[in-house]
C-alpha cells in the first residue's frame, strides 16, 4: 500500500455500531464490564480508549512499525522514553537539539543520576568517541532543530548496536512521509504530533513508534502508570490531520525549496540552513535517507546582529511570529529567545546557534505570496 493510501485508510475502520466512516470521539472515562474483569478490551481511558487505539495503529502503519503509543505532548513521549533508563546510565545526544528536550535532559533527569553527552552528531566520529560502557541511549534529531544538521541514521544505528544501546530518532521535522527511521535501524521513532502530523496548529500531542514487542510493553507500562495520555478529541484531530499528511508535506517541500532558493540569492542574507542544498553539510546523507528536504529553513542576515533579526521578524505579515511549526500556515521564530531559550547562551553559540538566527516553518500558502512577504520584511 502506497503512503497516501495508508495515510487515509491504515489503522482505522468504520464504527462497528453505526458504520460511521470517521473514527468516533469516544468521550468516556470508563467502560461497563459484564462481570469483574470481563470487558471488551477497555476498562479505563487512561489505559485504553478506542479513538486513541485507532490513532496508535495508524501512526504505526505510517512508520512501517508494529506498535504506536500516543501521549498528551511530545515532551510526555520523550519523558516516557527516558524512564527506560536507570541512575548511572549515559545518553548521547546532538548538541543542537530542541530546547525542550535539552531542558528535560539537563534540568530533570540529570538530577536522577543520568549523564548526558551533547556532541555534533552530524560527525559520527564524535558519537563514537562519546560512547562508554554506560551508554544506554543514543538520541538523534534529524534534521536538527533549528540548524537543520543531518545525522546519518543508519550509521548511528551501527554505533548504537555495537554499544548495546537503544537508538531513538526524533522524526518531527521529517515525518514518515520524508523518512522512516525504523527501516534505517532505529529502535524508537518519536514525534511531536503537534507539528506536521496534526498539521493544523489546533492540538498538542506526542507519539512513539516501535517494532520490538518487549520494548512496547515497557513503554506501555509507563504510558499507563505515569498517565501522560491524550484525550479522545485530540486523538480525533490528529487522525483527521494524518489523512492529508502526504499532500500537505508535498506542498511544504515545494514551498520550502522556493523559499530556500530565494533566501540564498538575497543580497542581505548571510547564510541559509536547508538540507536540500548540495553544499549543505551531509547533503548526501539527506538525499539518501530522505525522500525530500522539508519545509523547515533557518537563516542569518548579513552582519549577524540580533536587532536586525528582531526587526525582520516584526515586519512579517504572513510568517506569523509564534512558537511551534508544521502547521498549514507559515510561522517564524527567534530560537535564541523562544524555542531554545532554555539552553544556556554559551552552549547555544558553541553549537553554532547564533542569537540572530531566524527559523521559518514554511506553510502551504501560495509560494509567491510568501516570497513577497520575505522581500518586504528583509528589505
Amino acid at each position: 500500500m502506497k503512503f497516501g493510501t495508508k495515510a487515509i485508510h491504515a489503522g482505522v475502520h468504520p464504527d462497528p455500531t453505526t458504520g460511521a466512516i470517521m473514527t468516533p470521539i469516544y468521550q468516556t472515562s470508563t467502560y461497563v464490564q459484564r462481570s469483574p474483569g470481563d470487558h471488551k478490551g477497555f476498562e479505563y481511558s487512561r489505559t485504553h480508549n478506542p479513538t486513541r487505539s485507532q490513532l496508535q495503529d495508524a501512526l504505526a502503519a505510517l512508520d512501517n512499525g508494529k506498535h504506536g503509543l500516543a501521549f498528551a505532548t511530545g515532551m510526555a513521549a520523550i519523558d516516557c522514553i527516558v524512564k527506560l533508563l536507570q541512575p548511572g546510565d549515559e545518553v548521547i545526544s546532538t548538541n543542537d537539539l530542541y530546547g525542550g528536550s535539552y531542558r528535560l535532559f539537563t534540568k530533570v533527569y540529570q538530577n536522577y543520576g543520568i549523564k548526558f553527552h551533547f556532541v555534533p552528531m552530524h560527525d559520527m566520529t564524535a558519537v563514537e568517541a562519546a560512547v562508554t560502557e554506560r551508554t544506554k541511549l543514543i538520541w538523534v534529531e534529524t534534521p536538527t532543530n533549528p540548524l537543520l544538521n543531518v545525522i546519518d541514521i543508519a550509521a548511528a544505528s551501527a554505533v548504537a548496536k555495537k554499544a548495546g544501546a537503544l537508538l531513538v530518532v526524533d522524526n518531527t521535522f521529517s515525518t514518515p512521509y520524508l523518512q522512516t527511521p525504523l527501516e534505517l535501524g532505529a529502535d524508537m521513532v518519536m514525534y511531536s504530533l503537534t507539528k506536521y502530523m496534526a498539521g493544523h496548529s489546533d492540538t498538542v500531542m506526542g507519539a512513539v513508534i516501535v517494532n520490538d514487542d518487549e520494548l512496547h510493553q515497557r513503554l506501555s507500562f509507563y504510558q499507563n502508570a505515569c498517565g501522560g495520555t491524550p484525550g479522545p478529541q485530540d486523538c480525533f484531530l490528529v487522525l483527521r490531520g494524518l489523512k492529508t499528511l502526504h499532500v500537505r508535506m508535498q506542498r511544504h517541500c515545494e514551498n520550502g525549496r522556493k523559499v530556500a532558493e530565494f533566501l540564498k540569492a538575497h543580497p542581505k542574507v548571510e547564510k541559509v540552513y536547508w538540507p536540500g542544498f548540495e553544499d549543505h553539510p551531509n547533503h548526501a546523507v539527506a538525499a539518501k535517507q530522505m525522500r525530500d528536504f522539508g519545509g523547515m529553513i533557518s537563516f542569518v542576515l548579513k552582519g549577524d546582529r540580533q536587532e536586525d533579526a528582531v526587526a525582520t521578524l516584526e515586519k512579517f505579515q504572513l510568517f506569523s511570529l509564534a512558537e511551534s511549526l508544521g502547521g498549514v500556515e507559515s510561522l517564524s521564530g527567534h530560537p535564541a529567545t523562544m524555542t531554545h531559550a532554555s539552553i544556556p547562551a554559551e552552549e547555544r553559540r558553541k553549537a553554532g546557534l547564533s542569537d540572530s538566527l531566524i527559523r521559518l516553518s514554511v506553510g502551504i500558502e501560495d509560494a509567491d505570496d510568501l516570497l513577497e512577504d520575505l522581500q518586504q520584511a528583509i528589505g
